[in-house]
């Protein structure tokens, strides 16, 4: 079960609950918080930090057990650095080291007062939000494909209430509903690939869509789209008997007739490289090939939940990239639903031939205002960006703008690359409209490149998020990015 939030306006020394949350600086720096309770507990505190037990350290956890004077069980102290530069990403960094310190104590409940923190330039419903969505981002245990096991012996924490007062009510549900969002686009990613598939993904669009009123959910399956012309999203399923879906769902929240505002994600469920077949090490991480997808979907579904007063529209083209007798190869000409045909240099580029077709279809039959497309589209972003920010590109300075403060906003954050006609050129093909790749420099750009040609007249942004999607490693599981992002941009349009 997701852990449950609430704000309460208790003072620390009197608040009844097993554990409270108090934050230390560097130096013995005590926040108001930790004073209150020093105080009541005759110095508890300050003789741990004269100790050295408590150092202040960021995202340093002590816990002090049953201390006479206040009515909490006990007293976890967070420490929060150096007072003088303390930051929004230190502020999220100590709220998840406590969520997680908070996950190993044996209770179910806890009372936090890091939101008193100052943070330069956010307000309290900033840091209720940041510490909400890091507190459910540490609790998340992903579980479905494992042999269930018996209920916990121990109490395992259910709920975090923070202290903090009404203005901060709004950053809480945001965050709630963010969570929710969150939760989905990881959960989904996680998922092995002979579970969650195509079809799999239309299930659980449509599921989502059957649950609210306001959603509806269309689904074309490979015969529809063979009708229309998605010639180059088919040839990447072609060689699966997992066949493609184009999934697109629907939230009619602003006003009838307004444009919607549209996300694209990119749904390969698992990637082989095709006939271009992938080094064998590190191949099972191809399960999270479609991030992309998972990352629009959990967007729409904290839209939906925070009831945003937007019409808005998910498009997630759904195939698995797998060599067989039937495959598509290098060499193969294809006609896109755009009409322009694309020369297959190398099948493991098979992200943006996917996705061409579907920011097609978008744009003709939703007419957006705006599109957005996230995708784990190249390693060349990995080596460029690493695992922190992912590639913004856009021809939109505006929307470019505005994506990158919601990435600031919310540590989400993205970093623009250019897409200049310059890099065009490296597209260029003697068979077709363009190849399918642009040689081995600026690999994320002619990536960009190539999809900008089926944007035209769009006002449109690209999102690489090959580097932050998952953490890598055999451990390594889905972020749930970019759902933050793309949800603070959504807020921001209320404005």
């Amino acid at each position: 079960m997701p852990l449950q939030f609430s704000l309460v306006a208790t003072t620390p020394e009197t608040a009844d609950t097993a554990c409270v949350l108090v934050g230390v600086y560097e130096q013995g720096v005590l926040t108001s918080a930790a004073a209150r309770v020093d105080s009541a507990t005759g110095g508890a505190i300050k003789r741990q930090v004269e100790s050295g037990d408590i150092s202040g350290k960021a995202g340093s956890t002590t816990v002090l057990y049953a201390p006479a004077g206040v009515a909490a069980k006990r007293v976890l102290v967070v420490g929060l650095g150096a007072q003088k530069g303390f930051d929004a990403a230190r502020y999220q960094k100590v709220a998840v080291e406590a969520a997680r310190a908070l996950g190993k104590l044996p209770l179910t409940e806890a009372v936090s007062y890091l939101a008193e923190v100052d943070v330069p330039g956010h307000d309290a419903a900033w840091r209720v939000r940041t510490a909400v969505l890091a507190a459910d981002h540490a609790a998340y245990r992903y579980t479905a494909t494992f042999k269930p096991r018996e209920k916990a012996a121990s109490p395992e924490l259910a709920g975090v209430a923070f202290a903090a007062g009404a203005e901060a009510k709004a950053g809480l549900d945001q965050a709630i509903a963010i969570a929710e969002g969150v939760r989905f686009a990881r959960e989904l990613a996680n998922l092995p690939p002979n579970i969650c598939n195509p079809a799999y993904i239309a299930a659980q669009a449509q599921a989502f869509a059957d649950a609210h009123d306001a959603v509806s959910c269309r689904v074309l399956d490979h015969v529809e789209m063979e009708k229309l012309g998605f010639g180059s999203l088919l040839a990447v399923g072609r060689g699966s008997t997992n066949k493609p879906k184009l999934v697109a769902l629907e939230y009619r929240g602003g006003a009838e007739g307004t444009a919607p505002y549209a996300f694209v994600g990119k749904g390969i469920t698992f990637d082989t490289g095709g006939i271009s077949l992938k080094p064998g090490p590190g191949m099972d991480e191809m399960k999270f090939d479609m991030g992309g997808a998972a990352g629009v979907l959990g967007a729409f579904v904290a839209a939906v939940k925070m009831g945003l007063k937007h019409n808005l529209v998910c498009v997630v083209p759904a195939a698995e990239n797998m060599p067989d007798g039937d495959s598509y190869r290098p060499g193969d000409v294809l006609t896109s639903l755009s009409g322009l045909t694309i020369e297959v240099l190398n099948t493991d580029a098979e992200g943006r031939l996917i996705l061409c077709d579907a920011l097609t279809w978008t744009a003709q039959t939703f007419k957006p205002q705006a599109i957005i497309d996230a995708a784990t589209l190249t390693g060349a972003c990995v080596i460029a960006l690493g695992k922190h920010a992912s590639g913004l590109f856009s021809k939109y300075d505006d929307l470019a703008g505005e994506l990158l403060a919601a990435g600031e906003y919310t540590l989400d954050r993205a970093w623009r690359m250019p897409l200049w006609d310059d890099y065009q050129v490296q597209l260029d093909s003697g068979f077709a409209d363009v190849a399918n790749i642009g040689g081995k420099s600026a690999g994320a750009i002619t990536a960009a490149c190539f999809l900008s040609r089926f944007a035209e007249g769009q006002r449109w942004a690209h999102l690489d998020i090959a580097g932050t999607a998952w953490d890598e490693g055999r451990k390594g599981q889905a972020t749930g990015r970019p759902v933050a992002l793309l949800a603070q941009w959504l807020i921001d349009r209320c404005a």
